[in-house]
């Protein structure tokens, strides 16, 4: 039986305001809360909400046959708290079903795998913790910012006990295989991999609307015929797509919600179910292993991590803040470590890009040199107050091996404290 595994990603970063050189030292809140509250406040209405009513009429109407998986950066959340938290009650709501998987990722949906392991396995750890104080479950299945992979990036996610992870199937990886099936990593063959079907992902996150398509217009019992007609063998279809997918990116009057009602029924004349990433990993053994030397995402083209590190003004941003890292993780305030993660978020990078230059709304900045330029000088200002906690003639070697005999003087005068009490009512009792 062929089963359908939807997965939808959910981020938003926390934007920088117009940061000027002068602000440098002076001004330490980076952030545009107008935009920030503005977007997250639209896209909620368009498309969270009515997206979550949706699915849970899917889930109602289908006698619990639909199901779907989520990954919500951090970041996300914590906007959503601040903002919308009515969208926290609805996946809330959704969570009660037992028909939804809330995936793992980096907090701050960041590029941290490909530059600072010991950073991603932090940001995974503090995920996990957002989700379960959230929703009450610790996640099973790791998804990783953009479903950047590579084999380094597998062996990391293992060694944080996850033996499920999803990630694109590219072409230039896959070659001649198909990626209805599940592999594993070829450093870890334990970890098992899903991949994204591209096609029919794209049919639905690019081409529902494009009245140039030869296919236009896409109905759901055309769709699920597509996916029935698959071989035999290829037991599993991974759609994999950004939330907004659901009434922003496409309208709810180009009729994308009546199309997502009507996939279950369809699907049930066709015999094909719908499972979460977790229920695949325990029912399904991967056919091959996959090797991945260099990392792969589902951006472009390409495939790749261009869109984010494919210049030298990415490069040099995502060179410098990862310089700190070490420092930031041994910060005590709590507003150093809040702007850290926001800072973290790919985003930043991908305004950066000079691919995607002349392409409109993808960016709140003219072009790519100003996204730097305002990047840099924020991280300017955020490096100083990192530096002014532990100063730059100490090396990081020297400051671990301080705070660590710090930290044990701590224990050690808190485990004497406890003797000395513990002496004081004993010479008490004699005294009685």
């Amino acid at each position: 039986m062929k089963t359908i595994c939807f997965y939808f990603q959910i981020h938003q970063p926390f934007r920088l305001k117009r940061y000027r050189f002068f602000d440098i030292g002076n001004d330490h809140y980076y952030y545009d809360d107008f935009q920030n509250e503005e977007i997250i406040r639209r896209i909620a209405e368009r498309c969270y909400l009515p997206a979550n009513r949706t699915i849970l009429e899917m889930i109602k109407n289908s006698g619990g046959k639909f199901k779907v998986a989520f990954s919500i950066s951090g970041v996300a959340l914590e906007q959503m708290e601040i903002y919308t938290p009515e969208v926290i009650d609805s996946f809330k709501e959704l969570a009660a079903t037992g028909n939804i998987e809330f995936l793992s990722e980096t907090y701050a949906h960041s590029l941290s795998s490909l530059g600072d392991i010991e950073e991603f396995k932090h940001q995974i750890k503090k995920q996990e913790d957002k989700i379960y104080t959230l929703f009450g479950v610790k996640p099973k299945v790791f998804r990783n910012t953009e479903l950047i992979y590579s084999d380094d990036i597998s062996e990391a996610v293992y060694e944080m006990g996850y033996r499920g992870m999803l990630t694109e199937g590219a072409k230039h990886i896959l070659g001649w295989k198909s990626p209805n099936y599940m592999y594993a990593s070829c450093v870890r063959p334990d970890l098992h991999l899903l991949l994204k079907n591209d096609k029919f992902s794209e049919d639905l996150s690019e081409r529902f609307t494009d009245y140039s398509w030869n296919e236009y217009p896409l109905t759901a019992d055309k769709f699920i015929s597509w996916i029935a007609s698959t071989p035999e063998s290829e037991q599993v279809i991974n759609l994999f797509m950004n939330y907004e997918v659901l009434g922003s990116l496409h309208s709810a009057s180009s009729g994308i919600f009546d199309f997502f009602k009507a996939l279950p029924q369809y699907a049930a004349e066709k015999n094909i179910g719908f499972s979460t990433p977790s229920e695949i990993f325990k029912l399904m053994k991967p056919v091959d292993c996959l090797s991945v030397p260099y990392p792969m995402s589902w951006v472009d083209e390409e495939r790749d991590t261009s869109s984010w590190l494919g210049n030298v003004l990415q490069q040099e941003a995502f060179r410098k803040i990862c310089e700190i890292g070490e420092r930031v993780r041994m910060c005590e305030p709590r507003r150093i470590r809040q702007d850290w993660y926001y800072l973290q978020s790919s985003d930043h990078f991908y305004y950066m890009s000079t691919k995607h230059m002349g392409q409109k709304g993808f960016s709140p900045y003219d072009n790519p040199y100003d996204a730097f330029n305002n990047y840099m000088n924020v991280l300017s200002d955020f490096i100083v107050r990192v530096k002014a906690q532990f100063p730059e003639t100490i090396e990081n070697e020297e400051l671990n091996s301080l705070l660590a005999t710090i930290k044990n003087q701590g224990e050690e005068i808190e485990a004497l404290q406890k003797e000395l009490d513990k002496a004081k009512k004993r010479q008490s009792k004699k005294e009685k």
